[in-house]
């Protein structure tokens, strides 16, 4: 069963995060949504946080989690707020069970094919070595050879943490991806089609999102918008946390 902190009371809302984060990621937007009648479920999806690891990882084998999670909790009538991988996994399960999902908001990611681009950063985490029992400071220098970006390794940083003492690992399960890192990429099935709200939410700084891929997102979404989240880049909830919240509640009370 998945890992997940539940925040409030009321309708059920579940959030999903990107490739190499954590429910945590989204604690503090997750908390002010509780706020306006919300029961919200911040998952770990499969290898990452604290969820289980596994050898097999895919969008279906997520989407078929979420439903063992939805099924052990009773929720149905579900909004679902999903970013990156998190989001290309939401569409998925919305489009897979309409049935269950009233809502669908996708934050940064559309379903079309991502070619592989997280390169750079997976060779950053292999340069680790927890086998010479490194510093928190230590594996932050490491990374930082790789990754010029603070906010990324600040990220991927948040992963971190004691395994044993003196002893630090990333939660998530860096040999699985190493393997399997395609499956990142892959475009929603060409007939997956969910009829009911839906927006997608865009970072102004972000490439993810395209003018010219509003055809493909409105031939599997027909009735989705779409957003832009100014002064945002590809985490547009960390770095405009304020306009992300308020459009995403504004959709959410629709």
């Amino acid at each position: 069963m998945l890992y997940s902190k539940i925040e409030g009371q009321g309708k059920p809302l579940l959030i999903l995060h990107g490739f190499l984060g954590m429910s945590d990621n989204w604690k503090t937007i997750g908390v002010q949504l509780a706020t306006n009648g919300y029961q919200v479920h911040l998952l770990d999806l499969r290898n990452h946080g604290r969820s289980f690891h596994s050898e097999e990882f895919s969008y279906q084998l997520m989407v078929q989690d979420i439903y063992a999670y939805c099924q052990a909790h009773a929720l149905n009538n579900i909004a679902i707020i999903g970013h990156s991988m998190g989001g290309k996994t939401a569409m998925l399960f919305a489009t897979t069970y309409p049935e269950l999902v009233c809502k669908l908001l996708v934050a940064d990611i559309g379903p079309k094919f991502y070619p592989q681009h997280h390169q750079t950063i997976l060779a950053g985490l292999n340069a680790v070595d927890f086998g010479q029992k490194p510093s928190r400071s230590t594996v932050e220098a490491t990374l930082e050879h790789y990754i010029t970006d603070f906010g990324t390794r600040q990220f991927l940083m948040k992963s971190l943490y004691w395994q044993e003492p003196k002893q630090l690992a990333f939660r998530f399960n860096l040999a699985v991806f190493n393997k399997k890192i395609d499956a990142i990429g892959v475009a929603l099935p060409e007939d997956a089609q969910y009829n009911k709200l839906t927006l997608f939410i865009r970072g102004a700084n972000s490439d993810y999102i395209l003018d010219k891929d509003i055809e493909g997102i409105k031939k599997h979404f027909p009735e989705a918008t779409l957003e832009t989240i100014a002064n945002a880049g590809h985490w547009l909830h960390a770095e405009n946390p304020k306009q992300f919240y308020e459009v995403a509640r504004i959709f959410l009370e629709k």
